[in-house]
């Protein structure tokens, strides 16, 4: 059988392909799934998408009229998903529950060293040889108060690193991580006392309809102006424009972003050519204490082989009618 994979990047390819080897053959894309790209599929029973496919009603319309039975999708979110439509279809829906959180948690704080420290400035600077240290100075992290909201597994990574700089921890979550609450000390407050607290926010939560937007212009409007916000999650997070307003208004010390929320169509594709027409984005981009990368933070080839490796059981279950939690259609 020949597996049609969508979104694959040059690195994951021959991981991809040796996963497959010996049992499927697995043709790669570069492109892509969505409405357009969906008639590429045609005639292929299974397929392997990213998480930046567009799998909204239309699109999985399209791959049922074509013979497609199942849909492997290569992440842990699926708000890119309409599952609705595709139990209606007959498909069968699975994803990555688990990979490694080491990978999202070391790159978000990757993301607030770099931001407090002024390391991409300083980067630019040295490779012109200009060595001066004006507007560089940074804090020290330990003794932060540090705030991580969403305390699974990435979000646990994520405090016993700044358990490990010496920072005060709160956390926020709909239940109580106990790794983190007895064993790194986190005290669990709302969301409003943690914004009001920390001078470092990370966001570990998945995008549901709950949380989107989490960080709006109120909950920016409580962060201290010497804050540092990190989303290495999902765009769909935090408002950008109500970011770009904060930044304009001197608020924040510092921005680092994996994720936007209207990156499909953007992230993973260069547009150093043809320019980017998002004005939130570019205007995001001209402040100096933001940092923004390109949904990359779980892209180690740990997490990668993890994420390869559980497609490839999934697809295996799905072949011999079976289930498992990784299974999202049918629900039961």
């Amino acid at each position: 059988m020949e597996i049609l994979a969508y979104g694959v990047q040059a690195d994951e390819k021959p991981l991809l392909e040796a996963a497959f080897a010996g049992r499927h053959e697995v043709r790669c894309l570069e492109v892509f799934l969505n409405a357009d790209t969906a008639p590429l599929a045609a005639e292929h029973e299974i397929v392997s998408t990213s998480v930046n496919a567009q799998l909204d009603a239309t699109t999985l319309r399209i791959l049922a009229k074509g013979g497609t039975r199942m849909i492997a999708q290569r992440s842990t979110g699926f708000n890119n998903i309409d599952l609705d439509v595709a139990g209606e279809l007959g498909f069968t829906i699975s994803r990555v529950s688990f990979y490694s959180p080491y990978a999202v948690a070391e790159f978000a704080w990757t993301l607030a060293l770099a931001v407090n420290r002024r390391i991409v400035r300083a980067a630019g600077r040295t490779r012109e040889f200009d060595f001066r240290l004006d507007g560089l100075m940074g804090l020290d992290v330990h003794g932060m108060t540090v705030g991580v909201i969403g305390t699974g597994k990435i979000g646990e990574c994520f405090a016993r690193i700044a358990h490990g700089f010496g920072t005060r921890l709160l956390g926020w979550d709909i239940a109580e991580n106990p790794v983190c609450r007895d064993q790194l000390g986190m005290e669990y407050a709302s969301l409003d006392r943690l914004l009001a607290e920390s001078d470092v926010v990370s966001l570990h939560v998945p995008l549901l309809a709950d949380t989107h937007h989490l960080i709006d212009e109120t909950a920016l409007g409580r962060m201290k102006p010497s804050a540092i916000l990190i989303n290495s999650s999902r765009g769909g997070l935090v408002d950008s424009r109500a970011l770009v307003e904060a930044l304009r208004a001197g608020r924040l010390r510092g921005v680092g972003l994996d994720v936007y929320e209207e990156e499909t169509g953007l992230f993973f594709f260069d547009k150093s050519l043809e320019g980017v027409t998002d004005d939130t984005l570019a205007r995001l981009m001209t402040f100096p204490q933001v940092l923004v990368t390109s949904h990359q933070a779980y892209f180690t080839s740990t997490a990668v082989g993890q994420i390869i490796a559980t497609t490839v059981a999934n697809v295996d279950d799905y072949l011999a009618g079976r289930r498992s939690e990784n299974t999202l259609v049918p629900k039961s």
